[in-house]
């Protein structure tokens, strides 16, 4: 009876593992192409406008 290769089980693990985060990411970033990323686009042109320390003049 030939004894079972560990080593391919885990590494046939990992690969899963990897295709399945890498999948989950994909539709991570095409869910958020169309939906709430584009409502972050719109933040910086409500920031503040004030100017910085860098920006006065110094006294």
């Amino acid at each position: 009876m030939a004894t079972p290769n560990y080593a391919f089980e885990k590494r046939r693990r990992e690969l899963d593992k990897k295709a399945k985060k890498e999948e989950k990411r994909k539709q991570k970033l095409a869910a958020g192409t169309n939906g709430p990323a584009d409502a972050l686009d719109q933040t910086p042109s409500q920031q503040d406008t004030s100017p910085s320390q860098a920006d006065r003049p110094a006294v």
